[in-house]
């Protein structure tokens, strides 16, 4: 699915033990992963993203705190998506415009389809929306 949507990935365990959430490249994600990164320590009146990307592909983890998106596609479908689960993943597509509010002490994780790559952003909303396939 093209569009930006929340996947549940399983959790494993108990309340009494704790658990573990596991992510398979193809399994659980729909691409393979070339990369892993985190955010962490963003101050709350911080808003992040305001960008979008022309080929990567990523699925996203609250793993602690709550992160709020608001996605916007170029036929101007807006979304607004919560992470407030270790287990709940936003997948996020190609051409998608992201805007990113964390709450106190919130973690972001995410898994990556390419290497870091200047090229593959945009960083401008008005090149975004006025971009042609």
């Amino acid at each position: 699915m093209d569009i930006p949507h929340i996947i549940n990935f399983s959790k494993i365990g108990s309340q009494d033990l704790g658990y573990i959430t596991v992510a398979e490249t193809q399994k659980d994600t729909p691409f393979e992963i070339k990369r892993v990164y985190w955010t962490y320590y963003t101050p709350q009146d911080v808003i992040r993203g305001g960008h979008a990307h022309k080929e990567l592909q990523q699925v996203i983890f609250a793993t602690s705190g709550i992160i709020e998106f608001n996605t916007l596609d170029l036929q101007g479908n807006r979304e607004n998506f919560i992470l407030d689960s270790p287990s709940k993943g936003l997948y996020i597509p190609k051409l998608i415009w992201r805007d990113i509010k964390f709450s106190h002490n919130a973690v972001l994780l995410c898994l990556a389809s390419e290497l870091y790559d200047e090229k593959d952003y945009f960083r401008d909303f008005e090149e975004f929306k006025n971009y042609k396939k």
